[in-house]
């Protein structure tokens, strides 16, 4: 089902901001390769098995350690990395963190033990209790330890699907806990930073993430709400179990917020308030007023449908790089999947140049904001495509001739932005490809890590 209105003299588009990822990423390896220099410049020669268990171990607690402040800073909601890096792919960054953390974490203790119990001449057991309850600061760091394997366990794909959002999430937050508690050991029993310059640029290191925290997911986050006041003005139905909710505010305009972003929302009533969840804005910001569309997937977003005009809201952002920024080319194809089709709505109305939108979902009446796209596309001179379920209920595929189709102009000089349940946006993802256009045209985010 397609839906097609003439187009308007496309505008010349704008330049394309460079990310800044590739120079992020080198300057995170750098300071491993600087953890590893620590340690150089703190050995002569290794001896014996002992010996090469014991260093192995260092190298990789320093190594931990360092992975540590970059697993906090990565989720300090930074906005150059939110905003220009992406929120997804910072949240892969943290994830791929995470398990080397945990790696190293492991090795530091089994090499350390081992390599002390080699040269002591005792068993790994005997050794692992002497360390454990004589060695300073050591009750802290097993503390720490058991801690941040348990924040691995429930991260785990297989183990995540099987607990609860608000448990993983408030498990996750005891990060920060057992950074602190293993801290004062690495700085009191780490060789390499007992004292110096070395101990200095530790504690500089972990001071500087705390700061980021503390600035960015702490203070700034009260400054908006008490400045700004947001409350639940209405409550919508759009489609079965889809609900838009408008929310108002003081002085909306200075969030900056831009279409395709997000924010985090946790509404101040009962069973919602202990939860955040990030929701796409639905519709580009418009003075004192901003919309999200959700569908009921789960408790928090089913309540949704519940909320009543006047409920406080804590809100957090704008977050995300789905913008009109990451443009290379004065044309774009929206890919939507679902309720994914919320913050691709809010670039329909606002991306400049020549758009073409292709709506995946079930049936007619799951077509959220339908009526609006349709609006919008008859003003703008746009082009909807609706792929939906056959009679018999079989699901079209997104091929490459399909994408083609949709864009006769030449699809691989076309930015595409995409969004939808990660099975979908893997299928187009891989359709895309196959279709020749470019990995760095292809714009998408994700809210399933």
């Amino acid at each position: 089902m397609t839906t097609v209105y003439e187009r308007t003299a496309p505008p010349v588009p704008l330049p394309a901001r460079r990310s800044p990822a590739g120079p992020l990423l080198a300057l995170l390896w750098g300071g491993a390769a600087g953890a590893v220099a620590l340690w150089w410049a703190h050995t002569g020669s290794v001896v014996g098995a002992a010996g090469w268990l014991t260093n192995a171990g260092r190298i990789a607690g320093l190594l931990c350690g360092y992975a540590c402040a970059v697993l906090v800073g990565l989720m300090a909601r930074v906005p150059l990395l939110e905003r220009r890096i992406g929120s997804d792919r910072v949240a892969r960054w943290h994830a791929m963190a995470g398990r080397y953390t945990i790696g190293l974490l492991v090795a530091h203790v089994v090499l350390i033990l081992a390599g002390y119990a080699a040269q002591d001449g005792q068993s790994l057991w005997h050794e692992s209790v002497t360390v454990v309850l004589d060695y300073p600061e050591m009750l802290k760091a097993t503390a720490g330890t058991l801690i941040l394997v348990a924040v691995g366990v429930t991260s785990m794909r297989a183990v995540r699907r099987r607990v609860g959002h608000e448990f993983w999430y408030y498990v996750h937050l005891l990060t920060y806990a057992a950074v602190f508690l293993t801290f004062f050991h690495q700085v009191q029993l780490g060789s390499d930073l007992t004292a110096g310059p070395a101990q200095a640029a530790w504690y500089g290191l972990y001071l500087g993430v705390a700061a980021l925290v503390l600035w960015f997911r702490v203070l700034v986050p009260v400054r908006l709400n008490l400045r700004h006041r947001l409350r639940v003005e209405s409550v919508h139905r759009e489609a079965p179990d889809v609900w838009s909710v408008v929310v108002r505010g003081q002085g909306l305009e200075q969030l900056g917020a831009q279409a395709g972003q997000f924010f985090r929302w946790r509404f101040l009533t009962r069973g919602m308030w202990g939860t955040s969840t990030p929701y796409s804005l639905s519709a580009a910001p418009r003075g004192d007023r901003m919309r999200i569309t959700v569908k009921a997937l789960g408790d928090h977003s089913t309540a949704v449908a519940l909320l009543r005009p006047g409920t406080r809201v804590w809100a957090e952002g704008p977050y995300g790089a789905l913008t009109a920024e990451r443009r290379t080319s004065h044309r774009a194809l929206l890919i939507a999947g679902g309720v994914g089709v919320t913050p691709l709505r809010a670039l329909f109305e606002t991306l400049p140049g020549e758009v073409t939108l292709l709506y995946r979902a079930r049936t007619v009446e799951d077509l959220a904001l339908g009526g609006e796209l349709e609006a919008l596309a008859r003003w703008r001179g746009a082009r909807v495509h609706y792929l939906l379920n056959g009679p018999d209920g079989e699901r079209p595929r997104l091929t490459a001739e399909l994408l083609r189709t949709a864009v006769p102009e030449g699809l691989a000089g076309h930015d595409v932005y995409l969004c939808g349940p990660e099975g979908f946006a893997r299928e187009v993802y891989g359709a895309l490809r196959s279709a020749g256009v470019p990995d760095r045209r292809i714009h998408h985010e994700s809210f399933e890590l």
